[in-house]
């Protein structure tokens, strides 16, 4: 922010935004530049979704958007009014684990973690979307999500075993 004259009050934009998150409705008061990742994490306290890259490569920060898998780093949240995010800690139901989490933990899915919330997300999106079903169409589907620990075989495993469990 550039400093301003001491004989002149600095102005602060800001933009309301009113989101749905996990249910939960907000009414916020935002930068306009605030993404929907730093809205999460430092407005909203929801620190599941993780800043990895911050350029929508690595997937670490992936969301539902409506429904649909955003990278939140991605997107402005003054740009959301009105919309629904859904977030890992909002993924699992009265006090179930949803069947991709369940089967993160039961396949072993994780090493460091980091990514996992970013992968969990991708994959429970994956369950509602078009995807072939063989191991390379959920490879291509996941794609968008880098693990660094190489975990792959294991997510793969959980992917296969989540859509199993929903089909």
């Amino acid at each position: 922010m550039c400093p301003t004259p001491a004989s002149q009050p600095a102005m602060f934009l800001s933009t309301k935004v009113g989101l749905t998150v996990n249910g939960a409705r907000h009414e916020l008061r935002l930068d306009p530049r605030t993404t929907l990742l730093d809205c999460l994490r430092e407005h909203l306290a929801l620190a599941g979704t993780k800043k990895g890259c911050d350029h929508g490569q690595c997937g670490a920060c992936t969301v539902h958007l409506d429904g649909r898998r955003v990278n939140a780093c991605l997107v402005l949240a003054a740009t959301l009014d009105g919309r629904e995010v859904t977030t890992v800690e909002g993924l699992a139901r009265d006090g179930q684990l949803h069947p991709v989490q369940a089967a993160f933990l039961e396949q072993d899915a994780y090493q460091c973690g980091y990514c996992t919330a970013g992968q969990i997300m991708s994959a429970a999106a994956l369950l509602s979307e078009p995807c072939g079903e063989t191991d390379a169409d959920i490879r291509e589907a996941m794609s968008g999500n880098l693990c660094r620990c190489g975990a792959y075989q294991n997510i793969l495993a959980a992917v296969r075993q989540a859509r199993r469990g929903v089909a």
